[in-house]
Formats: C-alpha cells, sequence, structure tokens
C-alpha cells in the first residue's frame, strides 16, 4: 500500500469523540451559590432555643407503649403494607383493599384465619376478583402480635370500625386449625366460614 493511500484512509476516519468541557451555565452557579449561603445564614441565624411548651405538650412517654404491648400498626407496615399499601387500599387487580373489605370487617375469625394460614386463588373483594397468594403468618406472628395485627385492621386502619378481638380468641382461632398446613383456597374455602 503506497504512503498516500495509507493517508487517505487516515483523512476518512473521524476523530474519537471527546468530552469537551461543558461549562456549567453562570446562572446555575449563581442560583446554587445564593442557596449555599442562604442555608449557611439560616443555619447560623436560627434560635435553637426554643421553649418546650410550643410544641404540642407530648413527651416520649406518649409515645411509648404499655409493658408487653404489641404495636399492630408497626407489624402491619412491616408486613403487610408492601402489597396492601400503608392505606390499606391495596393494588387495583393486583392487591386487595383492606379497607372496607367484607373479609376484615365481618366474622373476626375469618380474618384470623386468613392471617394464620394464607390464601391461594380467587378471592373475591368489594365485587372484585383478585387471584394470587398471600402469606401466612402462623410461624411468623405469635398470638400477642397477631390480636395486634387483627385489631389495627379492623379498627384504626383507614376508617375501619369494627369490634376488636383478644387474645384468647386469637389463641382458640390457632388451636382450632393446628393441623392445617395449607393456605385456605379464597372464595371456595372462605365463604364458607362466612355464613
Amino acid at each position: 500500500m503506497s504512503d498516500n493511500r495509507k493517508y487517505d484512509a487516515q483523512l476518512r476516519e473521524n476523530a474519537d469523540p471527546e468530552e469537551n468541557a461543558a461549562p456549567i451555565p453562570w446562572v446555575v452557579l449563581v442560583i446554587i451559590a445564593g442557596l449555599f449561603l442562604w442555608g449557611i445564614y439560616y443555619i447560623f441565624s436560627s434560635d435553637l432555643s426554643h421553649d418546650a411548651t410550643v410544641g404540642d405538650n407530648r413527651i416520649v412517654a406518649d409515645f411509648e407503649l404499655p409493658e408487653g404491648a404489641v404495636d399492630g400498626q408497626q407489624l402491619f407496615v412491616a408486613q403487610c403494607a408492601a402489597c396492601h399499601q400503608a392505606t390499606g387500599a391495596g393494588v387495583p387487580g393486583v392487591f386487595p383493599p383492606l379497607v372496607g373489605s367484607e373479609w376484615v370487617l365481618r366474622k373476626p375469625e375469618v380474618l384470623v384465619q386468613i392471617m394464620l394460614h394464607g390464601i391461594v386463588g380467587e378471592l373475591t373483594v368489594k365485587g372484585n376478583k383478585y387471584n394470587g397468594a398471600m402469606p401466612e403468618f402462623r410461624e411468623k406472628f405469635n398470638d400477642e402480635e397477631l390480636t395486634a395485627v387483627v385489631n389495627y385492621l379492623r379498627t384504626e386502619l383507614g376508617g375501619n370500625s369494627a369490634d376488636p378481638v383478644d387474645v384468647a380468641f386469637v389463641k382458640a382461632e390457632r388451636e382450632k386449625t393446628a393441623d392445617k398446613t395449607d393456605p385456605w383456597n379464597g372464595d371456595a374455602d372462605l365463604a364458607p366460614m362466612e355464613e
């Protein structure tokens, strides 16, 4: 190959791309600097010695549960909210709502059994059909924890207002189906319990 042809081939090649130094527009820099300076001013000019009575007068003890009490809302958020959402509204067509659900508000033993053993298959909630799976919590929650979650669902979540249950009730429901190892088959198994 002659030197000219080699040179021509090099001329046809495009230069390798380079990252050009595109400077940040000066307006953006001015805004960032202004926010930074304002932040410093705000920190040093804030009065951090507010009187404690300015707030809502709650103290740490107001947020503590009685000895041995279980927070059903906290358990719900940790274990159930990923599917049913923190509001209990569920995800349409995927995860059923718990707010206003007949399975939550009617017979408490049905809700306890659902929590203990889970559900597979088709389930009708508020007139809509869902076909999925809900895990069981019989191994994960003890009777006190299960009672706390059931009571949170029945009496607090999204304005639900059904009667609470006690630990003895949950314990009796657990013992009643202690030999059951598989989940409930949606409407087919649960609807007869509602009657």
